[in-house]
């Protein structure tokens, strides 16, 4: 109408016909509002129509005619180069309105983030009929992901389940050497070469004809959202460790309650009392382990801080940010409160397990950048009785130190119950040949350099998990309802044992020496036999029902991420 005012051109049929060109399509649905060319072009009309000059002479109602303009070159050249790009305009809108959603999932490439950004894609999927999902993470994790794919750039890998895999760069394709760089060597050629090559696997897909409308991407990564807007794709963030560790970063960085000066004050003790706004008391322990480190810029990992950081610089620059949390609303109702309570869009969408998702098609998931044992450890628990295996593993990360391994050997010796033990290859160099971990590989138990934990742990033999409290761990022997022994050592973990012991009450923490941290032969006996009594035992086979609950068809993270696709 405004265009038609000061034209004469009727575009009423054109507009009644295709609403979403000039209102509809700006909210359409979208967290984001997507500013179109076309509108652009309308406030550029309004802007030099109704600007305060006297020069122009507004049309007159009373009037069938336009009265002259005398500024008529700026207004002409205007219009003009509007009404000249419409017909592609007009096109392109109506293109989108009906195209497919088509999501990126951006990842760091670490297996603790590549294994719940993978289950997202295979979630979105079965969310989202119809849309594509494409997974990018560096060509050095790729090649370790798909080793019969030869050039990892050139193929657009898909898997049995549908998911597409287009890697980008971090600038260490043949992998990083940590013994010529540091880490922070890493994270700033991760950003240099990976905001280049990501702008370029996004254009790729734009240019194939499968544009893509959302971009998720995980921690670590917060320069993929500047990426992502300067191809014009909105961007929402995918936080893989609790809400309650994030709702402490949030904290932490902004000084609420003069948290920072508390953590700072108490960082010689581990049992200082501490208080997170939102959250019920805690110890310092519990908190993410880099606050400790917040005040020492040459620390190794102080390059985390800075990441976390960064990234809730980007959300405090959005009027309404997105974080999608693996989580669900009645594990961590406190934290994903004071979140939203202080402006960030929490959205629970977890446990992210592909395992608990039914309706996802089958997909191989040997994907890992370690490779599962071949040692049949599935059979090997089949042949046990159920509840009697204690599951040890310690992530993809922390390493054990020999006397931690003798220690462990020792006790699983004095209990004298079957287990099943990780112990990747590189701890494995440092126990070899060694009598004092004799003990291992007894035939009590099984010693494997990787598994399939989500199905070790939905094994019925399966009573007890030995765990370092990785966040993914976590959720799965919730989801699975295996009472957990904890033995946090760094990042999210004590955090994560926190949850366990005394939100849940499905496990309990390991008490450790305080000489060098390492879980003594005593202690372990006491705390598996803790985590197997009857009562927690019965805590964890209610939120096992939960957990599945909240992720089953209609289920409140199902939901969740429901409405979140429903926006793009």
């Amino acid at each position: 109408l405004l265009i038609d005012t000061v034209t004469g051109t009727s575009l009423q049929p054109l507009i009644f016909a295709n609403p979403h060109l000039l209102g509809l399509h700006l909210y359409r649905g979208q967290r984001q509002p997507r500013l179109t060319t076309l509108h652009l072009s309308a406030f550029v009309i309004f802007a030099v129509y109704n600007r305060p000059s006297p020069s122009i002479t507004r049309r007159n109602p009373t009037q069938q005619r336009r009265t002259h303009i005398d500024d008529k070159t700026l207004l002409r050249s205007t219009l003009a180069l509007a009404l000249a790009a419409m017909p592609a305009m007009v096109a392109q809108e109506a293109e989108r309105a009906g195209e497919a959603p088509h999501f990126l999932v951006v990842t760091f490439p670490a297996q603790g983030h590549i294994n719940p950004a993978r289950h997202l894609a295979l979630r979105l999927l079965s969310a989202s009929p119809g849309a594509r999902v494409t997974f990018s993470t560096p060509v050095s994790a790729f090649r370790k992901m798909f080793t019969d794919v030869e050039d990892a750039e050139a193929v657009d890998h898909v898997d049995g389940a549908g998911v597409h895999y287009v890697p980008y760069s971090d600038g260490f394709d043949g992998g990083f050497d940590t013994s010529a760089h540091d880490i922070s060597y890493y994270m700033s050629n991760l950003k240099a070469a990976g905001s280049r090559t990501l702008g370029g696997v996004l254009a790729r897909l734009r240019d194939a004809g499968t544009p893509v409308t959302q971009v998720v991407y995980t921690v670590m990564l917060s320069w993929v959202a500047a990426v992502a807007r300067a191809h014009g794709v909105p961007a929402a963030a995918y936080w893989i460790q609790p809400a309650t560790v994030l709702a402490a970063y949030f904290h932490f960085f902004r000084g609420t309650d003069g948290l920072d000066q508390a953590v700072a004050a108490a960082a010689s003790d581990p049992w200082a009392d501490v208080r997170v706004r939102g959250l019920p008391p805690m110890r310092l322990r519990d908190l993410p382990s880099f606050f400790t480190i917040a005040s020492d810029v040459d620390h190794p990992y102080a390059f985390v801080l800075t990441a976390f950081r960064e990234l809730l610089d980007v959300l405090d620059r959005e009027d309404t940010p997105t974080v999608l949390v693996n989580t669900f609303d009645a594990m961590e109702p406190d934290a994903v409160a004071t979140l939203r309570q202080h402006g960030v869009d929490v959205v629970p969408i977890g446990p992210v397990l592909s395992f608990l998702d039914a309706s996802a098609a089958p997909v191989n998931n040997n994907n890992d950048l370690f490779k599962p044992d071949g040692k049949g450890y599935l059979e090997w628990l089949d042949a046990q009785e159920a509840g009697s295996v204690v599951y040890i593993s310690f992530g993809s990360l922390s390493t054990m130190s020999k006397r931690q391994i003798a220690e462990v050997a020792r006790g699983m010796a004095e209990i004298g119950r079957p287990f099943l033990w990780v112990l990747r290859k590189d701890n494995r160099g440092e126990i070899d040949g060694d009598d004092s971990c004799s003990g291992i590989g007894s035939s009590a138990g099984m010693v494997v350099e990787w598994c399939d934990q989500g199905k070790v742990l939905s094994h019925p033999a399966v009573g007890c998990f030995v765990s370092h409290c990785g966040w993914n761990s976590t959720l799965e022997s919730v989801a699975c309802g295996v009472p957990v022994v904890g033995m946090p050592q760094w990042t999210d973990q004590g955090t994560n044992a926190w949850l366990v012991e005394r939100k849940l009450g499905t496990g309990v923490r390991a008490a450790v020496s305080e000489k060098d941290g390492v879980l003594e032969t005593d202690e372990l006996p006491r705390c598996i036999g803790s985590a197997t009594s009857d009562v927690v035992r019965a805590k964890a086979a209610l939120w096992r029902e939960k957990a599945r609950a909240a992720a089953a068809v209609g289920g409140s993270s199902e939901r969740n991420l429901r409405a979140f696709v429903a926006g793009n």
